[in-house]
């Protein structure tokens, strides 16, 4: 193998590790311990147990207010639920929620669109925007209600995990050595 050939194999390993690194502070969040530290809602546990614990504890109810964890149900593909907080309610049908662990594994989104689909306009089905498709899509979900914090969220105290991938190339300086 020629210095050159083993030169440029080394930038292209460099390069493709350079793609893998993550920001020193990047977190990889779940939902239910993101949506615990931005509400200030103290539960533990699954996202689908959130509800039951609240009950006694917290608030609960169908109308979305900023500050508010909306609670998700259990489902075939959402096997331990979801919970996301309120950031801004649009409508009494619309909200954006900021939540972590749904487009993306481990990644925090900030206001995104949530609509009430269900018939009766209690919430109890939504569909939410989802990253890769860039739209809400065709999927709604089960939801339980709203768990209301009653103090305002603090949504700047957690770091957000940047999904942004930035490659860089390595540079790679040949040294003719004697006798090549």
């Amino acid at each position: 193998m020629t210095l050159k050939a083993l030169a440029a194999r080394f930038a292209l390993v460099v390069s493709c590790g350079l793609m893998m690194a993550t920001p020193a502070m990047a977190q990889f969040w779940q939902c239910a311990p993101y949506a615990r530290e931005i509400s200030g809602i103290d539960i533990h546990g699954n996202a689908n147990t959130w509800w039951g614990q609240a009950a006694g504890r917290y608030e609960r109810g169908h109308a979305p207010k900023v500050g508010a964890v909306l609670a998700f149900q259990s489902t075939r593909r959402m096997r331990v639920g979801h919970v996301a907080m309120v950031s801004k309610v649009v409508s009494d049908r619309e909200v954006l929620l900021t939540h972590a662990n749904w487009s993306r594994p481990g990644a925090v989104e900030h206001d995104v669109r949530a609509i009430d689909v269900s018939a009766a306009g209690d919430w109890s089905e939504v569909k939410v925007w989802y990253g890769p498709t860039g739209g809400l899509g065709t999927s709604s979900y089960p939801t339980n209600g709203f768990i209301y914090s009653g103090r305002a969220p603090v949504v700047e105290a957690a770091p957000v995990v940047d999904t942004t991938i930035i490659a860089t190339a390595a540079a790679v300086s040949v040294i003719p050595v004697a006798g090549e």
